[in-house]
């Protein structure tokens, strides 16, 4: 298949040690637990998914540490993507430490390492070059200079008339960071992919709300609002109303580790393919149901 056009996602790039512990954690003990450590971050598995759909050509810009690099790099580009990954000279790649229960569910320690470096010196118009779509991970607005280099990105990206996507990444970040905050830095951005726990905050509204109204109101601010659910699939919203609601496939989860990354890369993949919001929402959805069913949050 021909790919449709050109994704490049500016991200995260981090090493995953994911415990998968079917027995509750025994404090002041041992827990048994299955445990693996594998390629990881939001921004690089969403770019895997995309790849994977066969359906785009896929770049990714990150940072990472010297340690891991070479690793990192050939996952990358036996995942079909083309890295541009800055070594950081002082600090190791970011690593993840993901608890994963019984229920499938994830809990997430977090070390950004170097991957919240990035800073506009590693940016490049040229890294545009060919590009139909710009994919922003979250995290990068969570530290000044990635924040910064974001910032460039998601201008030089408008200016050209290239469309830019977010994914809010952590609640518990945004709400460090301020809500307001976040949502002037990615004031012209066309699409925000939340999970419901992010569109309720980002939307202003308390966690017993219907995420269809915060969606709705998300989608004044941005247009094309794409919520994920889990289990419960994925709701559209645009110019301030909900425009479809999307059934999940159905799946035995292993894990969710890369569920929502996995949703946005075949998300981004349909719409540069020509899809419409609802159906590459089904899209996401299925790549989503791919993915719990396998450890990490990597197609391979």
């Amino acid at each position: 298949m021909t790919p449709a056009g050109g994704l490049l996602v500016v991200g995260d790039v981090v090493t995953d040690v994911v415990a998968v512990h079917p027995e509750p954690l025994a404090p002041a003990t041992d827990t048994a637990a299955r445990i693996r450590t594998l390629p990881g971050g939001a921004g690089a598995n969403a770019a895997c998914w995309a790849a994977h759909s066969g359906r785009a050509r896929v770049g990714l810009l990150a940072r990472v540490g010297a340690e891991s690099a070479d690793w990192h790099e050939r996952a990358l580009r036996a995942a079909g993507v083309s890295p541009r990954l800055v070594v950081d000279p002082d600090e190791p790649t970011g690593t993840v430490v993901a608890l994963v229960g019984g229920d499938a569910e994830r809990t997430f320690l977090t070390d950004s390492g170097a991957a919240l470096r990035l800073s506009p010196a590693d940016w490049s118009p040229a890294l545009l070059d060919g590009v139909d779509h710009l994919h922003l991970s979250g995290y990068l607005f969570f530290a000044r200079s990635s924040r910064e280099l974001a910032g460039v990105a998601l201008r030089e990206a408008r200016a050209r008339g290239v469309p830019v996507s977010v994914d809010p990444a952590s609640a518990g970040f945004l709400r460090r960071l301020g809500v307001e905050r976040f949502l002037d830095c990615v004031a012209g951005a066309d699409v925000l992919l939340p999970n419901e726990d992010e569109a309720r905050l980002l939307g202003g509204l308390p966690g017993s709300a219907p995420v269809g109204r915060a969606a709705a109101r998300l989608s004044r601010r941005v247009p094309l609002v794409v919520v994920t659910r889990g289990p419960a699939g994925a709701l559209v919203a645009e110019g301030g109303a909900v425009t479809a609601e999307v059934p999940a496939e159905p799946a035995r989860a292993v894990d969710t580790t890369g569920a929502g990354d996995a949703f946005t890369g075949g998300f981004l993949a349909a719409r540069l393919a020509g899809a419409g919001a609802a159906d590459a929402a089904r899209a996401g959805c299925r790549a989503g149901a791919l993915a719990v069913t396998r450890l990490g949050g990597r197609p391979v």
